[in-house]
């Protein structure tokens, strides 16, 4: 399929096949996928936690609205921002984009400090909204590639945070969680699967100047 049929065919599941499970291949197409997203700056504030477990998956469910395809996908994708950034971020960027491209100190300077007085310029709270607006860019990515690699998934806001922070031990890593990805194979059954897509026209969404 292009990519246009393969978003006509991607939609929000909401039974997955319990026996059916992505191979390693497809799961590392999505981390991939999740890595190589752009974020502002190339900063990444991100990182993505991959379950595949299902005691942990179904003691999940409660705290995710009782969305119960939690428990039934294959994977299931959180994605998490740091709950304190600092500008110590910044300079792990610029020690990564030294060490692939060799570029100079001089030349790095003035972009790395703009951007460390950035940082250091806003709230937690502000640099919270800021990443989990990344977040909503990766989300965006990988529904889009897990559908043109005919991958199943339903995206979540519908969780409670706190609980899946506490559960997975996210503190452990300073990260909380902002959005929930489960990933598999739709069911036979699920009622959505035939239905038609309901859009906008095209020429009422979109504004030519």
């Amino acid at each position: 399929m292009n990519s246009i049929e393969s978003l006509q065919w991607r939609y929000a599941v909401k039974k997955f096949d319990e026996n059916k499970s992505l191979s390693a291949t497809q799961i590392n197409t999505l981390k991939e996928a999740f890595n190589l997203t752009a974020t502002s700056y190339g900063l990444q504030p991100l990182k993505m936690v991959v379950i595949k477990n299902k005691e942990l998956q179904q003691k999940l469910v409660e705290h995710s609205w009782n969305q119960v395809q939690v428990a039934q996908a294959s994977h299931v994708l959180v994605i998490c921002i740091p709950k304190s950034y600092t500008q110590k971020e910044v300079e792990n960027y610029f020690d990564l984009v030294k060490e692939i491209r060799n570029t100079p100190d001089e030349i790095l300077a003035p972009f790395k400090k703009m951007l460390t007085d950035s940082i250091a310029s806003k709230t937690q709270e502000e640099l919270s909204i800021w990443n989990k607006n990344q977040a909503y860019i990766a989300l965006g990515n990988l529904m889009t590639v897990a559908a043109n690699e005919q991958i199943d998934s339903c995206p979540m806001e519908g969780f409670v945070p706190e609980k899946y922070d506490e559960i997975l031990e996210l503190d452990k890593h300073n990260l909380t969680s902002v959005l929930v990805l489960p990933v598999g194979f739709r069911a036979v059954d699920d009622y959505m699967k035939d239905l038609k897509k309901v859009r906008k026209k095209t020429e009422e969404v979109i504004i030519e100047m």
